[in-house]
């Protein structure tokens, strides 16, 4: 499981600090080149719910499966891409495999540690998470520094193939719900995810307005009827019983907002300091790599925390630090000293270390054990819909702010600090819900 999710995770930021390379290889814009990102988030957001609610009728143990196998496979394509568009269709692919590791991959966790050390388990995956994303910046800036940017998804492929052997052996078999799969609702949660999505970076890219209205329209009806056949259904792919719960639906809104921050940061600041500051793809690597770093060592201390403390108050604390470390961000060159950097990114990524942890265990704690899929697939959906936002996010800023690459980071990090900053009290909201 620890390979698997590192994968899969590291698969979603390593190719980040090469898109300014990509965007010069392959002879597209960098609002363009930020699709090879938001394919991968987007194939994982749509697919989360169905997979997670599948692996509760089938068995989370053949969804990994499935999922390990496909992942695998499409980073072979990936990595012998030799085109935006066909690099684009193979992380679609690569996102679908990735999504059926991630939408049960803390339900399983759940059938792993003992009830009482939730926090911890938790915690665990928070940090092997965390320790895949500090992984994937000096990961790329290493293999950059040799070869090609190819070999950056060529390095799933062994990986996968280790886990994939590892986890038909080892993989628990966990009980099954018996009711049957909603390929209606499937279909509802595709729609809505996918046409909201697709609307809003169509803003970026310049579409035609009429184009836009009617996919962010499309998406708003069917959002709209997919919310209101999950109501009396008795396993509702999008669990709408659960969000009724205050805490379940305040830690769901906190994930989205914190990741869309990140996500925001991790997507503008390689263009910044490789446009602006003229730094190479290993300098860039090693820059950010302090924020995802700092998080390994935070990480678990908040999920021991968590086991005694609110989620409320600790997440609410840690944002707080995050967007206090994105508006630092603000001030800082583009071509600044490793040392101005380096303390800004520590920053931020212990404010969001100290967050993530308790607010996982808020969330998956809140569902009954039964429903262990269905609350672990909203975790990832939740995660991934912020980091999907955030990917959106920069490429509409860039898109329309195309040529200042000051004014677009500027944007785009005040954007990040706005998200963090709503996060932070969003959390605390926690705190009058006992």
């Amino acid at each position: 499981m620890a390979i698997a999710i590192s994968a899969s995770v590291m698969a979603s930021v390593i190719a980040n600090v090469a898109l300014p390379t990509m965007t010069h290889e392959l002879g597209t814009t960098p609002a363009e080149a930020t699709w090879v990102v938001n394919a991968y988030q987007l194939a994982v957001t749509v697919t989360l719910l169905p997979l997670a609610a599948l692996g509760d009728i089938v068995g989370y143990r053949w969804i990994y499966l499935a999922g390990l196998a496909i992942f695998t496979t499409a980073s072979l394509a990936c990595g012998m891409a030799g085109t935006l568009e066909t690099l684009v269709l193979a992380r679609i692919f690569q996102g679908f495999g990735a999504a059926g590791i991630m939408s049960v991959n803390t339900a399983l966790v759940r059938f792993t540690f003992p009830r009482d050390q939730l926090g911890r388990g938790v915690a665990t995956t928070a940090l092997i998470v965390a320790t895949s994303s500090a992984a994937g910046p000096s990961v790329a800036a290493a293999i950059l520094a040799v070869t090609s940017w190819h070999w950056l998804f060529l390095i799933n492929v062994p990986l996968g193939i280790v886990a994939l052997g590892l986890a038909v052996r080892s993989l628990p078999y966990t009980p099954l719900s018996g009711h049957r799969f909603d390929w209606i609702s499937a279909l509802l949660n595709a729609a809505t995810f996918g046409l909201l999505l697709v609307g809003l970076d169509g803003i970026g890219q310049g579409q035609s307005r009429p184009a836009i209205v009617a996919e962010l329209a499309a998406g708003a009806l069917a959002c709209v009827v997919f919310i209101r056949r999950q109501h009396g259904m008795a396993a509702p792919m999008l669990p709408v019983d659960l969000f009724a719960k205050p805490i379940f639906a305040l830690s769901v809104a906190t994930s989205v907002c914190s990741y869309a921050a990140q996500s925001i940061a991790y997507l503008a600041l390689p263009f910044y300091f490789a446009i602006g500051g003229g730094m190479s793809q290993t300098q860039i690597g090693l820059l950010i790599t302090p924020w995802p770093a700092i998080v390994v060592f935070i990480a678990p201390l908040a999920g021991r925390l968590s086991d005694r403390y609110p989620a409320g108050l600790l997440g609410g604390i840690g944002l707080a630090v995050l967007t206090a470390g994105l508006l630092l961000t603000l001030s800082v060159p583009a071509d600044a000293p490793f040392a101005s950097v380096l303390w800004r990114m520590l920053v931020c990524g212990a404010g969001f270390g100290f967050f993530q942890s308790p607010n996982n265990r808020s969330l998956i704690a809140a569902a009954p054990r039964s429903r262990s899929g269905v609350a672990s697939g909203v975790l990832s959906t939740a995660r991934l819909t912020g980091q999907t936002l955030g990917g959106v996010a920069v490429a509409v800023i860039f898109g329309l702010l195309a040529g200042d690459i000051h004014a677009e980071v500027t944007t785009a990090l005040t954007a990040a600090a706005t998200f963090s900053g709503l996060a932070c009290v969003i959390s605390f909201l926690r705190l009058r819900q006992g």
